[in-house]
């Protein structure tokens, strides 16, 4: 059995707050400060003298992200967010136009803007609603046609915590030839992902929510056989095969994914996300993935005993970390304000959105649904 008192330490957070927003800005854990901590040490008192061991730690950080998704090591790069990884598959895949694709009406911004983007090639973004806060395959399915090139989802809808069945849309996007690209940064950290059996083509996910890692330090994921069919519009020194040598000019790309690595390392960034991802591998994510479900199911049943309105499916295949629900009584900013007056954070998203991570108690899930009216 886990030790998750034992794990709790490591979240100084606790001591002030019940800290429920990791679908927002995740808390750092002790040993994400102190190895960003060492690193700007180091830095401070010694230059570049040690970036031999910069380098080393990014690697390690990249073998342990690989592992986290279940992809090979040559397959990630690293990004400064999730916005600019889904920038990188919109504008490397090889349009034409009148070709399409297909996203949904309900994903963060970060994963409809790229894609609106497009416009100006002539490409069409077909954008899929959800019914009774789902998404259904079979509605994206029927936005496909003859000219679709890609579909693009969130693993997780970050203002309902619906999870999309990964699994039968790129099941779908094998059959049909089309691009699979995936926000997964609702996912990474908080329930497993294997970018193989889902058959994932590109993935990006930033390290601030569920990573529990800094701002500004994100994987990005590009399967193998993809790299040479998606056009790096991004070409930078630190792509190609010699980036060391600086005066003989090759613009050969490196033959992994960090062809699409621009420049120089967020270092102290890194260093974090490196970090964090150790924990989680530590702790193991099954167990994380089934201690955030029972802390949710935990607020669910609460909330259903004081009447509030369920807006998150509880499917079982359906459920993620966040739980959003609204009041027949009171505004979802008057709830937020309230929780927040007791040192609860939460978010307004639609609703009341709350998201715990496998530090958080069970008491602590009690004491919250005790303070909503």
């Amino acid at each position: 059995m886990t030790d998750w008192a034992k794990w709790r330490e490591q979240f100084p957070v606790t001591e002030k707050y019940i800290y429920l927003n990791h679908a927002g800005v995740a808390p750092l854990p002790l040993c994400v400060h102190q190895a960003m901590t060492h690193f700007l040490g180091d830095a401070t008192n010694n230059g570049a003298v040690n970036s031999k061991h910069w380098e080393a730690t990014a690697e390690r950080c990249r073998a342990n992200a690989a592992k986290l998704i279940n992809s090979d090591v040559n397959e990630i790069a690293f990004m400064k967010n999730t916005s600019q990884g889904i920038i990188i598959a919109a504008n490397g895949i090889d349009w034409c136009e009148g070709d399409n694709v297909v996203t949904t009406a309900v994903e963060f911004p970060a994963n409809v803007y790229p894609w609106w983007s497009l416009k100006r090639l002539g490409v069409e973004t077909r954008m899929v609603p959800e019914r009774n806060r789902r998404i259904h395959v079979e509605d994206i399915e029927t936005a496909i046609d003859e000219r679709t090139r890609c579909v693009t989802i969130s693993h997780v809808e970050f203002a309902s915590g619906f999870r999309n069945d990964l699994a039968a849309i790129g099941d779908l996007c094998g059959k049909k030839g089309l691009w699979f690209v995936v926000d997964a940064i609702q996912s990474v950290g908080a329930i497993e992902v294997d970018v193989k059996a889902c058959k994932i083509d590109i993935l990006a996910a930033d390290g601030h929510k569920w990573l529990l890692a800094p701002e500004g330090a994100a994987i990005f994921y590009c399967a193998k056989e993809k790299l040479d069919a998606l056009i790096n519009t991004n070409v930078g020194w630190a792509g190609v095969v010699n980036p060391r040598d600086f005066l003989n000019y090759d613009f050969t790309p490196q033959p992994a994914a960090t062809r699409f690595e621009e420049g120089s390392y967020n270092s102290v960034g890194l260093y974090g996300l490196g970090a964090a991802i150790e924990l989680l591998l530590e702790v193991g994510m099954p167990n994380i993935e089934q201690r955030i479900l029972d802390l949710t199911d935990r607020l669910i049943e609460g909330l259903r005993s004081k009447n509030y309105r369920l807006l998150t499916p509880t499917g079982e295949s359906d459920r993620s970390g966040i739980v959003v629900f609204e009041s027949d009584r009171y505004t979802s900013a008057e709830l937020v304000e309230r929780l927040r007056g007791e040192n609860v954070i939460g978010a307004e998203r639609a609703g009341v959105r709350l998201s715990p991570h496998f530090y958080n108690s069970e008491a602590e899930i009690d004491h919250v649904l005790g303070l909503l009216p």
